[in-house]
């Protein structure tokens, strides 16, 4: 995308606002204003600086700057953002971000009309908080203080209100992110553009996208297929129901057309579609973290019997497999526990600390029948301890060809072993049947590769 390195990685950013206006209806306001200017001053390791319009604080004008920012950010009322969309544009300003919404038709195409004449690239409007990159620090929210960890998750939001949702639970669970866009309205740059400049992006391994309706249909088929090839791509769309995608017009003026349109159009890009918010974050996490699954047989190793069965269920309504353990690995472990009857799920009884989980998991993702494994280590009703969590992690390194998730089912227990293992290479969940949606996950993906090669 042409402009895109000035749009997350610019040397200057000018944030336009002021302390003075208030819409009664609308995001201009003088605390949205502020709590700007502190994420970009807290965060952002390049030069900020502040044009009220009002003429309260820093500059005046963009001409009173001792150089011309490669990136604008506007939070103004329409009539006056496009009027310092304008100045930007004969200033030679190379990306306005427009995070205010509000505009007309022809106001909107006030702003194509400047693009195609000065070249300057525009992010909305209508943004809401515009975009995040971690690596620099670069920070357009207006939520204070909220910066997710580094990491390599990118995501695309057509919505401010489900990116902002999205962007709390990163944060929450520290999920780390390399990029994080808010489209808005999509009158310059849209999700075509940021996936090219996403695929380029040596931080980001997986992009996730919130989409409400498409415009360069054909576009965006072409270039997300390309891009899967070393990327995944995960997707959630807005509008499904006819119902829905009625008001999906009019929210982020997009084109909703058919979702069998879409669903077949995801299909043939290779994106693996995801049916709510927690599911697009809960895979891609999975992506980040693990290889491909490239089978579908599926061991379960766990030290308690009722999740077990549901996790099997689970896997099984998924469209995988239980693994068959084979005489080998069922005699090698039965052998050294007893008290194990090694069939599959595997059911390692309630007083299985680290090494009886290292030994079992090991014996099991050796096992040529096993495509991949969902670990439950419960602590309640158990002797598992939480330093015993990363026991598992150093053993499913051993294995880099097949992907394991961690199912510390429950609230407490969850947050406990979570604390022990977020930092390593095993994606965690708190249900198995999110485990197993992860998994199914990783095995779309597998075989969006067989058809795109």
């Amino acid at each position: 995308m042409q402009n895109a390195n000035s749009l997350y990685e610019p040397e200057g950013v000018a944030l336009i606002g002021s302390s003075k206006i208030h819409e009664k209806v609308g995001m201009t306001s003088p605390e949205m204003f502020e709590s700007v200017i502190h994420n970009m001053t807290k965060f952002f390791r390049g030069e900020t600086w502040i044009l009220d319009v009002e003429g309260k604080k820093g500059y005046k004008t963009l001409e009173e700057l001792p150089s011309t920012p490669d990136l604008v950010v506007i939070m103004l009322p329409p009539r006056l953002s496009l009027e310092q969309v304008e100045n930007c544009a004969r200033n030679r300003v190379k990306v306005a971000l427009m995070l205010t919404g509000g505009y007309k038709t022809g106001q909107r195409r006030r702003l194509l009309q400047l693009k195609k004449e000065y070249g300057i690239r525009i992010l909305g409007p209508n943004t809401i908080m515009g975009v995040i990159n971690t690596a620099n620090g670069l920070n357009t929210t207006f939520e204070r203080d909220v910066m997710p960890p580094k990491g390599h998750i990118s995501i695309i939001s057509q919505s401010g209100g489900v990116g902002a949702c999205l962007l709390d639970w990163t944060c929450h669970y520290r999920i780390g992110v390399a990029k994080f866009a808010f489209m808005g309205d999509k009158v310059d740059i849209d999700d075509v553009d940021l996936l090219r400049y996403l695929a380029e992006d040596a931080s980001t391994r997986v992009i996730c996208l919130y989409l409400e309706g498409i415009e360069k249909g054909r576009e965006f088929i072409e270039t997300a297929r390309k891009i899967v090839k070393t990327k995944p791509i995960l997707a959630l769309k807005g509008g499904a129901t006819k119902e829905a995608a009625r008001r999906a017009r009019s929210h982020t003026a997009s084109i909703a057309g058919s979702d069998t349109i879409f669903d077949a159009a995801f299909k043939k890009a290779g994106i693996v579609r995801v049916g709510d918010m927690e599911e697009l974050l809960d895979a891609a996490v999975a992506l980040a973290k693990q290889p491909p699954l490239q089978g579908d047989n599926i061991a379960v190793v766990s030290n308690v019997g009722g999740p077990a069965i549901l996790a099997a269920d689970a896997i099984v309504r998924n469209g995988l497999k239980l693994a068959i353990i084979s005489g080998k690995t069922r005699r090698e472990i039965e052998q050294r526990y007893p008290g194990v009857e090694a069939i599959n799920p595997i059911d390692l009884i309630a007083d299985a600390r680290a090494e009886r989980y290292s030994y079992v998991l090991d014996k099991v993702l050796s096992d040529p029948n096993v495509d991949g494994a969902l670990v439950i280590n419960m602590l309640k009703s158990c002797y598992f301890k939480p330093e015993d969590a990363p026991a598992i992690a150093e053993t499913v390194e051993k294995h880099p060809t097949k992907p394991v998730v961690d199912v510390p089912a429950g609230g407490e227990d969850f947050a406990l072993v979570y604390d022990a293992l977020r930092d390593t290479n095993i994606p965690l969940y708190n249900l198995p049947e999110k485990a197993a949606r992860a998994l199914k996950a990783l095995q779309t993906y597998h075989a969006t590769l067989q058809k795109v090669k």
